[in-house]
């Protein structure tokens, strides 16, 4: 009986102690939240969470939550196990947790430029179109001819590509939002889905493998626990905008579910400029232990955009509005549906390891009538990505690989709309191709970080990467010859090199060396004749750059800088063979120097008012070192694409009344329009605003309602250009497409916690 007594009073001093547990994470990354502060409001008590973002509590009672860049969180805790999820604070960024390596780390304490968009970013303008979005982005620079017309290029990689987003890569969490030919679309996603994008520019191949530019990563939403949400958001505007969101949530101690709705209608600026997309995404998140939790995430998109494509100078300056006449008398359209659907693994070994493995997989299915022929798209996907994060004294490690394959079917037929009387749009005649095509590659990555000191961090990676594509011709007749094959481009191994040091609380100053790459799409391997050219070469460069991330005045001034030059070697140029139809050749290289700047300041940081400036610059100097293409030598020009500079600046001003108001003004530069160098756009500027009223109407239910103007001074300017365009059939080149004159947006949100 002494024995059983005294093991009855050591069980009960045991349970005293750590009456509750627990675990601080990133609501959107999942992320541990290391060193938070976890304080007893009745009696202060502190307790400080782990490296795992653990902590354990001695009594049941109200505590607050608090860390460095994170919103403060209040809960009231009885027993058991929690899981506490902290939300960022838009105005203090640098110990938010990044995963731009696998390796979670402060920003401050990154060796990349790294570039946080937020909610907040996210919520100033519009959320029809994310081009305002990135292009307040140094180096990011979007350019958009219509909603499901766009191209992304960074630091100046896919400014080339005439048709859409190439040579970057983007992941929808792990998921991979890049096709096995290279081409990345993440303009579909209903951005009322998007919690936070993290943007890493340049070569950082030593994790994502083929992605010259940089990588774009979408954090959706996350399904939040213990509570229960409904929101709505209905906007209409100029153009026939007509707009609808429904976003629900509902979380339990341990299982959360996040579902989001979403239907866009547009009659768009210009002819044959309709447009209709309705999508649906799924996130559910559910802790299993505290070492093992699970999340799946899905998306699906339907779609169908008319395509006004772009028009000649003479109509671009006397009636921006018409569509490209081929388009307009073909009635050319893109209808599309795609979906993604992923699950994700996560396992905490011991302190010191973990594992995320997640499988993933997508479709997509699309009709596109053009005026040269009627293009029919199926792509089916599966892969998946698994890395293992450990740490050993003062070294920092991750190890894994990536295995992606896709199944890509395409069919061309006659157009016959010429055939037909006018208004009758497309109409389908023969097939004339049929190709069935299968994209593999896999990366497999190691990258480490070791604490040299307090101060001083090391970082090298490699990454290994092998991509093959394998061609089978369905269609094959006496006139049209069998043009089946398979290509397979040798292994890209590609290292990096990085350092970071702290100076101070105030200063950090970094430096990386890394290496990248990006293989030719298959249409660029692809001859006139259409067999596979073997002898194409994946583009492939060398970033170095250094930069600094600063702070003053207690946070209030954040100063952030950063120069680099990218190395560009086996330049890929679309030379044209056609009316909209070109093939790819390596045809030189290209040097990218380059300076980004931002800048944020808190005039005023009250209870009552808050008044935040931001600045971003960017300021390009990129030419072709040596570039000669069909005879025509433009060694020396500024490569094509790309503005001289780009300048963003806005005021957002905030009030505990609830009225907010949001000024935005760019300024972008000459962008060359050919490799001559003969032709360029204008510079232009834009003013967009953005005032509106939230309102608190119970502890439960609170609505916004928000007015927007865009390009208030009715600015005349080019949102998009197709470079090097050429004139057929005695036709004036078509270089432009035009940029929305001034326009209006309006919307309500209505918020309820059950």
């Amino acid at each position: 009986m002494f024995f059983l007594g005294v093991f009855f009073i050591c069980l009960m001093d045991a349970y005293s102690q750590a009456l509750l547990t627990g675990k601080i994470i990133d609501s959107e990354t999942k992320t541990p939240i290391a060193n938070a502060t976890i304080k007893n409001t009745q009696n202060n008590n502190i307790v400080i969470s782990n490296n795992l973002g653990e902590f354990e509590l001695k009594e049941a009672g109200n505590y607050q939550f608090s860390k460095t860049s994170y919103q403060t969180k209040n809960e009231h805790l009885n027993s058991g196990y929690t899981i506490i999820q902290l939300e960022i604070n838009p105005s203090n960024l640098n110990e938010v947790i990044v995963n731009a390596s696998h390796i979670p780390q402060n920003l401050q304490r990154a060796n990349t430029t790294i570039d946080i968009i937020t909610s907040k970013d996210i919520e100033r303008g519009n959320t029809t179109n994310v081009l305002d979005i990135l292009n307040r982005v140094p180096s990011v620079f979007m350019q958009s001819g219509a909603l499901n017309t766009n191209k992304i290029s960074i630091r100046g990689i896919g400014s080339r590509n005439l048709y859409g987003t190439s040579k970057i890569r983007a992941y929808f969490q792990d998921i991979p939002l890049t096709s096995g030919n290279g081409e990345t679309t993440i303009e579909d996603f209903e951005l009322g889905s998007i919690s936070r994008l993290e943007i890493i520019k340049g070569a950082g191949s030593s994790i994502y493998g083929a992605g010259l530019g940089g990588t774009i990563h979408l954090i959706p939403q996350s399904a939040y626990l213990n509570q229960t949400t409904a929101q709505s958001d209905v906007s209409f505007g100029s153009f026939g905008l007509m707009k609808s969101v429904f976003n629900v949530n509902h979380g339990s101690k341990k299982h959360s579910f996040r579902v989001i709705h979403s239907n866009t209608h547009s009659d768009g600026y210009r002819d044959n400029n309709n447009y209709d997309r309705q999508t649906l995404t799924i996130n559910t998140n559910h802790f299993l232990s505290d070492k093992d939790d699970i999340t799946l995430l899905g998306s699906y998109v339907d779609l169908k955009g008319f395509i006004p494509s772009s028009i000649n100078e003479n109509d671009y300056l006397n009636n921006p509005k018409k569509a490209a006449f081929t388009w307009a008398q073909a009635k050319g359209y893109g209808d599309s549906k795609r979906a993604i659907l992923g699950l994700s693994w996560n396992h905490q070994y011991n302190s010191n390891t973990k594992q995320v493995t997640s499988i993933f997989t997508s479709f997509k299915d699309a009709y596109e009538p053009r005026p040269f022929d009627i293009l029919t798209e199926n792509m089916a996907a599966i892969g998946i990505r698994s890395h293992v994060l450990g740490t050993f004294k003062k070294l920092n490690w991750t190890l894994g690989g990536e295995l992606f394959k896709d199944t890509y079917k395409s069919r061309n037929y006659e157009n016959l709309y010429q055939d037909f009387p006018a208004g009758t749009g497309s109409v389908e005649g023969d097939k004339f191709s049929d190709f069935k095509e299968k994209r593999t590659y896999y990366n497999l990555f190691f990258e480490t970080n070791y604490s040299l000191s307090e101060k001083t961090t090391l970082s090298v990676g490699l990454n290994f990467n092998k991509t093959s594509y394998d061609l089978l011709d369905k269609f094959t007749t006496n006139e049209s010859p069998d043009l089946s094959g398979t290509y397979s481009f040798k292994g890209m191994v590609s290292p990096k090199y990085g350092i970071s040091h702290v100076f101070n609380d105030n200063i950090n100053v970094y430096s990386n060396v890394s290496h990248g790459f990006s293989p030719p799409s298959t249409e660029e391997t692809l001859l006139p004749d259409g067999l596979i050219n073997t002898s194409i070469k994946p583009e492939t460069g060398w970033n170095f750059e250094v930069g600094t991330r600063s702070a003053f005045i207690n946070n209030r001034l954040q100063f952030n800088i950063a120069l680099y030059r990218l190395d560009v070697r086996n330049l890929l140029v679309a030379r044209r063979t056609g009316d909209d139809q070109f093939i790819g050749v390596n045809a030189g290289r290209t040097m990218h120097n380059g300076l980004e700047t931002v800048l944020k300041y808190q005039w005023i940081r009250s209870e009552a008012i808050s008044l935040n400036h931001y600045l971003s610059y960017t300021l390009n100097d990129f030419k072709f070192e040596e570039f000669i293409d069909d005879g025509n030598n433009f060694s020396g020009n500024k490569l094509t694409g790309v503005p001289s500079e780009v300048l963003n600046t806005g005021i957002d001003f905030d009030t505990k009344l609830g009225v907010y108001i949001s000024i935005n003004y760019q300024y972008v530069g000459r962008i060359p329009i050919t490799d001559s160098n003969t032709l360029f756009t204008n510079s232009y500027n834009l003013t967009n605003i953005k005032l509106g009223y939230k309102h608190q109407i119970n502890k439960n239910l609170k609505w916004n309602a928000y007015f927007g103007l865009d390009n208030i001074f009715d600015t005349h300017y080019a949102s998009q250009i197709l470079i090097n365009a050429t004139g057929f059939g005695g036709a004036a080149p078509r270089y432009y497409y035009p940029g929305n004159p001034v326009n209006y947006y309006t919307g309500i949100n209505i918020s309820y916690m059950f």
